[in-house]
């Protein structure tokens, strides 16, 4: 049985361990699993000898978490279709004071360009540059140099680059962006959208095979315009479309007949949309479904 003081500690830390696992995992289920493998790890620990609960907490959640990302990477080796995060209502209750840095470092593109790094990569890098860990600490996390650390790190940086996904798009640019995707939706015409996409886009749906969705990614201003309004304005015609914060942005959830089967987060080049990620594994949306409900 822990006190009232040891159980202050871990609820107190709770939201960034939550938070940093989300961001190795890129799965909501699996960072609970990080977090309550943490706690019970906490639960019997030796108090006395821990002198830095905070960064102890941090620690074990960390190298929870790799184990879990070495295990689901070898069942995505048999993933069916395009595999994306776990989309999620904004309810990260971390409280750093950048608050926009956070946002911009759970959107959907972000958590993809993660899936590029090694887990020491994705967890050094996230700690160091999300978290603002020094490296000492970061050598203590990891159980490897300072200077390894530095070197992954590097390597991170060099593997992806997150001067898009990373800028906050203001919310105004994404309200008119929502709003021409949804009336194209609505009135099958392609004039005021087509302007706003990039001529890059890509569109890509995740079902993990359990239902029906476009398993290849869709690239290209005129073939993701003609998909938008030939097949998914016509799917979706019947579905209630929520508007709501998803993954750090504005996005938009799918329900019939009160159960989410979809959420559309965007991402953004410069004012351009540049990709459209649809979630439709019903496994990865019950937490979206949980969440509107308690809204709702």
């Amino acid at each position: 049985m822990m006190d009232v003081k040891d159980t202050l500690i871990f609820e107190q830390t709770s939201p960034a361990l939550v938070g940093l696992a989300y961001r190795i995992l890129g799965s909501f289920a699996e960072a609970e699993d990080a977090v309550q493998d943490t706690f019970l790890k906490w639960s019997s620990a030796d108090k006395d000898k821990i002198l830095k609960p905070k960064s102890w907490l941090m620690t074990a959640c960390t190298r929870r978490s790799l184990d879990l990302l070495k295990a689901s990477h070898r069942s995505r080796i048999s993933y069916v279709g395009t595999w994306l995060p776990e989309p999620l209502v904004d309810e990260l209750k971390e409280t750093p004071e950048d608050k926009v840095g956070l946002a911009s470092s759970v959107t959907t593109a972000f958590l993809l360009l993660l899936e590029r790094l090694t887990p020491k990569e994705r967890a050094a890098y996230l700690l160091r540059e999300i978290f603002d860990y020094s490296y000492a600490d970061l050598a203590g996390v990891l159980e490897v140099s300072e200077a390894a650390c530095r070197k992954l790190v590097s390597r991170a940086k060099k593997n992806i680059d997150v001067s898009d996904v990373r800028q906050n798009t203001p919310q105004d640019r994404q309200v008119e962006l929502l709003g021409a995707f949804q009336e194209a939706l609505v009135s099958g015409s392609p004039k005021k959208l087509g302007s706003l996409l990039s001529a890059d886009i890509q569109l890509c749906a995740d079902s993990g095979g359990k239902v029906i969705a476009i398993r290849e990614i869709l690239c290209g201003k005129e073939g993701v315009l003609d998909f938008i309004l030939q097949t998914l304005g016509p799917a979706w015609i019947d579905c209630e479309q929520i508007v709501t914060r998803l993954n750090g942005q504005l996005g938009i959830v799918l329900r019939e007949q009160g159960t989410v089967t979809g959420a559309i987060t965007f991402a953004y080049d410069q004012e351009h949309l540049s990709n459209i990620y649809i979630m439709r594994n019903p496994e990865k949306l019950h937490r979206v479904n949980q969440s509107l409900r308690e809204v709702h």
